[in-house]
């Protein structure tokens, strides 16, 4: 399943996304942000942390830098907001 999932987002960096306008708020982009977080947590909870910072990627965000947690946790306000975001 994790093979197929970070099949499915290459594939979304290599043909579809360089077809569209760069819009991604936040450093790095969601896909890239969802390929790494899969790759360290796995399936289920890569794909949840992908969910919440595709949620947050909006005119209502300021973005910035937002890496990829060191540790998993299901609770939004236990990690770090992205380096330019207001707190």
């Amino acid at each position: 399943m994790r093979n197929l999932v970070l099949k499915a987002i290459k594939f979304y960096q290599t043909k579809i996304s360089p077809a569209t306008l760069p819009k991604c708020r936040y450093l790095p982009t969601c896909s890239s942000y969802t390929y790494e977080a899969v790759e360290k947590f796995g399936t289920i909870k890569g794909l949840y942390l992908g969910f919440r910072r595709f949620l947050r990627c909006n005119p209502f965000h300021h973005g910035g830098y937002d890496p990829v947690p060191d540790v998993f946790y299901f609770l939004a306000h236990k990690y770090k907001k992205p380096v330019n975001e207001k707190k």
